[in-house]
């Protein structure tokens, strides 16, 4: 593959499940097993075929996205060939990735900023069809897109929010295309048709109408999908992934403190008299006292006293104050926020 491969990654939406930490941040900046998901999504092209020879397209919201996301990726990714666009309404993936035509040709990759996978992107290098999608049976496609195939293996369609439960081969958002150019021209056709849902305009709609012009797309199976768009799914992907690549605990400063592992803990933490896991992702700088956190995310700069923790999403700069006698809380607390239990 000697062209530029495109990484496009939207992620405009305003967060709604992620609340309230989506109110001061984007979600992909939220914590998970130690490092931002953008981070992890980052991590997951890694094995491309020649990953210097790749360009990324972020598509973000406005406010938020458009002023942390590149700052963000100017700071941790200094040497990455970065474009934003910023996508102003929420008109769907299609809307999104037109909005970025100026930016997209040839090959291209699409993937969902809340989409986590185990692959292995080095097939691209000989890959002959036209598309291919990532995807994974699940027990209720509903709430998804899933994939039909042909008896010759071949992607007949693409249906978005299916009503039955007969096809589970649920598409789990990333999409390799050969010719970003052809999806480009699906798009417009798309819109001009006006195929939407819910006023929105679905890419699975747009790689159908492909398919519909004769282009060959293929799935991919996968064993491994994880997801960060929602609290609960963020903290199942934090216990996964700290089981997947065990405890990664820094010297950090504290006495008398129990780990369990697997766990997260950032050497600028302080600690002590507490509990610290199983799966318990610590940020940066954050001072524990007489506490229990675990199966919990506790993001950077925060303060925890006589607290016990668990199932728990714990935003920047907040501050808990527990009641210090073991009392087991569930929380959701959005950044620089002060609870007092």
């Amino acid at each position: 593959m000697t062209e530029t491969m495109k990484i496009v990654i939207p992620m405009a939406g305003w967060g709604t499940r992620m609340r309230p930490h989506t109110w001061s941040k984007p979600k992909p900046l939220v914590s998970v097993a130690g490092k931002t998901s953008l981070e992890h999504l980052l991590d997951m092209f890694k094995t491309l075929p020649d990953p210097e020879n790749t360009e990324y397209v972020f598509i973000v919201g406005p406010y938020l996205g458009e002023m942390q996301i590149p700052a963000f990726i100017k700071e941790h990714y200094p040497k990455l060939k970065a474009k934003y666009v910023v996508q102003h309404e929420m008109k769907g993936q299609s809307h999104a990735l037109w909005l970025a035509r100026e930016h997209l040709t040839g090959p291209m990759i699409m993937c969902f900023s809340d989409t986590l996978m185990e692959t292995d992107f080095s097939f691209l290098a000989k890959e002959e069809s036209d598309g291919v999608a990532w995807v994974m049976p699940v027990e209720d496609p509903r709430r998804f897109g899933v994939a039909e195939e042909g008896s010759d293996g071949w992607v007949i369609r693409f249906i978005e929010k299916p009503q039955s439960m007969d096809n589970n081969l649920v598409v789990v958002g990333c999409y390799y295309l050969k010719s970003a150019e052809r999806l480009l021209a699906a798009i417009d056709d798309q819109m001009k048709r006006g195929v939407m849902l819910k006023n929105e305009y679905f890419l699975t709609d747009a790689i159908s109408i492909m398919i519909e012009g004769s282009a060959k797309v293929r799935t991919q199976k996968i064993s491994s999908w994880l997801d960060t768009g929602t609290i609960d799914a963020t903290l199942n992907t934090n216990k996964i992934l700290l089981e997947k690549i065990g405890s990664k605990v820094g010297k950090f400063k504290g006495s008398n403190v129990n780990v369990i592992e697997p766990s997260a803990i950032h050497e600028s933490a302080e600690i002590s008299n507490s509990t610290i896991g199983p799966f318990a992702s610590i940020g940066a700088n954050c001072k524990i006292e007489n506490s229990q956190i675990s199966e919990s995310i506790v993001e950077a700069d925060c303060e925890i006293k006589d607290a016990a923790l668990t199932r728990s999403l714990v935003g920047k700069q907040a501050t808990i104050k527990g009641r210090g006698d073991g009392h087991v809380s569930k929380l959701n607390v959005g950044d620089t926020s002060q609870v007092v239990l």
